[in-house]
């Protein structure tokens, strides 16, 4: 009888191990998460875009139509994407912003940062059915103005004023809900 009663004691002390193990394991896990949400965010602060004092807000996108971002950014925030052609995290966020300027909820102008003559743009978003209004920064100049350091960059403007900056890959709900949030404050 006596051992029967070890034998259950010890599978209690086996499954009461097994509970901590996993508790372990969420802690970690836990503690992982928030210092990769630390660190992610700080690194996103470093390197966001910054608006320049006097920033040129009235632009020509390369088919050659007027594109004011204080006037757009008036009635709802406005996204404003850095990216590349050449830019291979691009390929990956481009066609999330491309469902944001379809949907067609708040403005999205984009900034092509040395990506060729228009010409050669123009091929690039007719390959990848990309509809978005683009402005193409072929020097460069856009981009260093705003203080650009990565490919992608996001700036939320409101009422001509930045908002928001970000980089990196940001999926559509994160976008979405920056923009809504934007509006709401």
């Amino acid at each position: 009888m006596p051992i029967k009663t070890n034998n259950m004691n010890t599978e209690l002390q086996l499954k009461k191990t097994g509970k901590q193990k996993a508790w372990s394991w969420l802690k970690t896990l836990v503690l992982y998460g928030i210092v990769f949400l630390v660190i992610y965010t700080a690194v996103n602060w470093w390197r966001q875009p910054v608006m320049p004092a006097n920033p040129q807000l009235q632009m020509t996108d390369y088919q050659g139509h007027t594109v004011n971002l204080a006037a757009l950014s008036q009635d709802k925030p406005t996204l404003i994407y850095f990216w590349g052609t050449w830019c291979p995290i691009c390929t990956t966020t481009s066609p999330s912003v491309n469902r944001l300027a379809a949907a067609g909820d708040y403005p999205v102008v984009t900034v092509a940062v040395q990506s060729g003559s228009n010409q050669q743009l123009t091929e690039y978003l007719t390959e990848h059915n990309y509809n978005f209004t683009t402005i193409n920064d072929q020097q460069g100049q856009i981009f260093d103005d705003w203080q650009g350091q990565v490919t992608p960059s996001y700036v939320i403007l409101k009422d001509g004023e930045m908002m928001q900056g970000l980089t990196g890959i940001q999926p559509l709900w994160s976008l979405k809900l920056r923009l809504w949030l934007s509006s709401m404050f």
